[in-house]
């Protein structure tokens, strides 16, 4: 059984920051973990990368060829990427074994995880070669100033939950950034009728109706909630990080076989 996290959100939510963090961090506990890039615009990275998309397919080159823009040659590129998922993906993965754990920074364009069907079918590909997935979606704490945006911030977590259906966490980045930590807080474990009362504040009126089926969605998918990161503490990482774990049962295959060797050993 291996591991991975997709690491997902808007574009400049920190997802490479976060993935060279914790890198970092790993390497400090003395944990192994492999950094895989899945983004074809990207050149320098802060982390060592075991598999890079470019080394198939890159942006510049699609761009150059194809007279495409950013957006169409990304999604060109992704494309690509999907019909070479049983060549070099899989010919990549072969060389790692059961419990490696893999990390997968991709690129920041919001239709690939919430429209688009090519890294839903990246992570189905991941699941046949028996990887335990958990989406991490990266939102950008600064963002998070007013109800509004947090709606807006939840709507865009939970389509992209609907559309790669897997194991979910929600991280609100760059805490270290924000300058009033008490506005964010408000968000974190927010109670509906607070929301709804501030949303009817801020828009007009005649849209109550669906501010309240807004709110209600969601409190209804409660799962659609943030942990704070701030990059520069351990404590904070290290608690995103066994969250995740938690979330794709890492270490369960480890613990399994300590508790049967014990019982051998008894025996």
């Amino acid at each position: 059984m291996g591991y991975a996290q997709l690491v997902i959100g808007p574009a400049g939510s920190g997802k490479s920051t976060y993935c060279s963090s914790l890198y970092q961090h790993c390497e400090t506990l003395g944990r192994s973990i492999h950094i895989v890039n899945l983004d074809p615009a990207a050149e320098n990275f802060n982390y060592p990368v075991v598999m890079y998309i470019r080394e198939l397919i890159s942006l510049d080159d699609v761009m150059e060829e194809l007279g495409l823009g950013p957006n169409g040659g990304l999604i060109y590129c992704m494309e690509h990427l999907e019909e070479n998922l049983d060549e070099w993906l899989a010919e990549e993965l072969d060389y790692y074994l059961d419990d490696d754990y893999l990390v997968f920074d991709c690129p920041g364009q919001i239709k690939l995880f919430s429209h688009v069907p090519m890294l839903r079918n990246f992570v189905e590909h991941l699941k046949r070669k028996n990887f335990n997935v958990c989406g991490v979606y990266l939102l950008d704490s600064q963002f998070i100033a007013d109800v509004t945006k947090f709606v807006s911030g939840c709507m865009a977590s939970l389509s992209a939950m609907v559309q790669l259906e897997l194991p979910h966490v929600n991280i609100l980045s760059k805490m270290d950034l924000v300058t009033s930590k008490r506005d964010v807080e408000n968000y974190l474990d927010p109670e509906p009728r607070f929301l709804l009362s501030e949303l009817n504040e801020w828009i007009a009126p005649w849209f109550k109706k669906l501010n309240k089926s807004l709110i209600e969605q969601v409190d209804e998918y409660s799962m659609v909630s943030f942990i704070p990161i701030n990059l520069r503490r351990k404590s904070s990482i290290q608690y995103a990080l066994a969250q995740i774990d938690n979330c794709i049962q890492y270490g369960e295959d480890a613990d399994m076989r300590d508790f049967d060797a014990d019982n051998d050993d008894d025996a």
